[in-house]
């Protein structure tokens, strides 16, 4: 995706912001952390209004396209459902395909398009409906099929932030699993076992000695897109210490999580990178590629990690021009 080269880096983070909410990771080289659940199924339950009323939105994805007047008022969050799909309501925790477009309202230009972004020749992109992204929110509560036109203040994203129009739609239900071919299991590394739902029980040897360098053995192999090196992942894992203490889970907070793959430490970008979507991977980090002699949180100084991985979706990072 070429971004604009009066925005660039202003999309790039405006993006960042847009896609994992408001509450942030607590540090840019960390594994996912917990963001707040939002208190209300429907999160931030976005009403129409005279903004969002008046933006038009056309096409179907992955060839959404938007007319959005100059004259905004940008007074409060608004949401319009501006084409009603015929599938369920979307509730927190799934994961939809889809298309979403950030749009400047001074001008009506596009600033990102997420059909750029896609991993494959779909042109659509995995979207995590959840209560506290603006993304998230765009398809939250609405019938899967359907488009929506959000009107943001620039009040909401942070000090000196412009206003942002997003139109977004939803298009299919995708797995919140990895749904890959079983693989052979590797001698010396921890055992998994699964849950009905998928979420995984990792069970960690009383011998256990941390390698030097980060160890990866497929457990599920899928046959999606790659992950490449700044792509936006979207997973559900499990970290667990060697005695076999869960420090981290996405499965324990009820959906999926996303963060691009040059934002976390060493050993779980190895983890990430080249792997397809679909697979599930378990990865055994040593301190010095997990979080060294600081630690973090409830991890240790100096300990090693043990992360099973399912890498559901993917999305190319954006470029400047």
């Amino acid at each position: 995706m070429r971004i604009r080269p009066l925005a660039a880096l202003s999309v790039v983070a405006l993006t960042t912001l847009l896609l994992a909410g408001c509450s942030g990771s607590a540090a840019p080289d960390a594994t996912p952390s917990p963001t707040s659940t939002a208190s209300s199924a429907c999160g931030l339950d976005p009403k129409s209004g005279a903004d969002s009323d008046a933006v038009t939105v056309s096409g179907a994805a992955p060839q959404l396209t938007a007319e959005v007047p100059t004259d905004l008022a940008f007074t409060d969050l608004q949401r319009t459902i501006a084409t009603e799909g015929d599938g369920d309501d979307l509730a927190i925790g799934q994961l939809v395909s889809g298309q979403y477009q950030i749009i400047d309202p001074s001008t009506g230009e596009v600033q990102l398009d997420s059909a750029d972004t896609s991993a494959d020749d779909t042109g659509l992109v995995p979207l995590i409906v959840d209560g506290n992204s603006i993304i998230g929110s765009a398809v939250l509560c609405t019938p899967l099929g359907s488009t929506t036109a959000f009107t943001i203040p620039g009040s909401m994203l942070g000090d000196g932030a412009s206003n942002v129009v997003v139109v977004a739609q939803s298009v299919d239900e995708l797995p919140t699993a990895a749904t890959g071919d079983d693989q052979e299991p590797v001698a010396g590394m921890p055992t998994v076992e699964l849950a009905d739902d998928g979420e995984p029980t990792i069970t960690v040897a009383d011998d256990f000695q941390a390698p030097d360098t980060t160890q990866i053995a497929t457990l599920k192999k899928g046959d999606g897109a790659t992950v490449e090196s700044g792509d936006t992942v979207i997973v559900q894992y499990t970290g667990v210490l060697p005695d076999g203490t869960v420090f981290d889970s996405s499965w324990q907070r009820g959906a999926p999580a996303q963060f691009q793959t040059t934002g976390v430490v060493q050993g779980f970008q190895k983890a990430l990178e080249g792997q397809t979507v679909g697979s599930q991977v378990i990865a055994v980090i040593p301190a010095a590629e997990g979080y060294g002699e600081a630690g973090q949180g409830s991890i240790p100084a100096n300990s090693p990690l043990i992360f099973v991985v399912d890498i559901l979706g993917v999305q190319r990072a954006a470029t400047a021009e």
